[in-house]
């Protein structure tokens, strides 16, 4: 039998249940290691990065003026 999905895949296994707790797990520790990360930056580091399109690069290659 060839599976259609993924929902079949997994239902057929003995520990689908386990698979999917895990995979919950997996997904809330990224987004909350995440969450972390941006909170834990200064708040100047996202100041440089929002002023940085609009900043003008005198030593940029793409920007030659003759």
């Amino acid at each position: 039998m060839i599976p259609q999905n993924f929902k079949d895949i997994l239902s057929n296994t003995d520990n689908a249940g386990f698979y999917q707790t895990l995979a919950l797990i997996f997904f809330m520790l990224f987004f909350v290691a995440l969450v972390i990360y941006v909170f834990s930056r200064p708040k100047k580091y996202y100041k440089e990065e929002e002023e940085a399109p609009l900043q003008d690069d005198e030593d940029d290659d793409f920007n030659l003026k003759n």
